[in-house]
This record gives C-alpha cells, structure tokens and sequence, in this order.
C-alpha cells in the first residue's frame, strides 16, 4: 500500500511543478504526506532544484539566428506565392465572355423572343431566361473562386503582397 502512497506523491509533485496546481484536498494530503515521509519530501525537494537549474540554464543561441530566421520566413513566403495559382486565365475568360456578351446580347434576346413565339413562353420567363443566360458563366466563376478558398483557408498576415 505504501508503494501506491509514494506513486500518488510523485504525481502529485509532479502535477504541482509541471502543470502548475493542485485541487485543495490533493495539496492537504501531499502536504500531510511529505511531512510523515521523508522520502516523498526529498524527491518533491530534488524535483524543486532540477526545475530551477533548468530556468536558471542559459542556452546559447547564434547573434544571427533572428535574421536567419526572417530570411528563411521570407524565402518560404516567396515559394508558396509562386506555388499560388494564377487567376490570370480567369480574368481573361471573364473579360471575353463580358465582351462576347455585351456583344451578342441582341442576337441572344432574338433567339428567346424566337422561342418565345413558338413556344408561347410568357415574357416573363424569357425575361429570366435571358438574364440567367448572363449570370449562370459569373456564378460559375464565382463557385470556382470559393471553391478554391475553401482549400487553401486563410492566409496569414505575412505571406500577403506588399508587406
């Protein structure tokens, strides 16, 4: 039984220093505890020291680290916006159609009042019809975009143009 004490203590020292805090009733029974064993006391004392001589410890680090750590920052930065996809043939596809649209929009608007006679469609639903003629590529651009958001989410501060 007293080898199951001494295995609540450790982890209870250890709880303590390592995570930073302990309920009430689990200080009162390690403090109760390392004052009847001495053994649990020297350890909880042992495990004080090593934690201050690892606070206490200087690390050395190279004078250059910080700015060879920007570059590398701005090196990665640099490869993943040329990695970025280019919305270029995009644009382009959205002007021409914009063009092709702007001109074509009278022989289009023939074609409906065409099938609206002899379908005799109401002007209405040829109406609608020709506006999502119009709309229906520029949702489909617009989907493209999102789409492609939602894979690469977010993109931090520092990787942006022009900072």
């Amino acid at each position: 039984m007293s080898g199951n004490l001494h295995e609540r203590a450790f982890e209870l020292v250890a709880k303590a220093r390592v995570e930073g805090g302990l309920a009430d009733a689990e200080r009162e029974w390690l403090s109760t505890h390392c004052e009847d064993c001495a053994f649990c006391s020297e350890h909880a004392r042992q495990m004080d020291r090593a934690l201050r001589s690892l606070r206490a410890a200087a690390i050395p680090l190279p004078a250059d680290l910080a700015s060879r750590t920007q570059f590398r920052v701005r090196l990665r930065a640099m490869e993943l916006r040329e990695r970025e996809p280019k919305r270029r043939m995009l644009w382009l596809a959205c002007s021409a159609s914009w063009v092709f649209g702007i001109a074509s929009a009278p022989f289009v608007w023939r074609v409906f009042e065409w099938f609206g006679k002899l379908t005799g469609a109401p002007k209405l639903v040829l109406e609608i019809g020709f506006g999502l003629w119009w709309t229906i590529p520029a949702l489909f651009a617009v989907m493209v975009l999102l789409l492609e958001a939602a894979r690469h989410p977010g993109e931090p501060d520092w990787m942006k143009p022009g900072r």
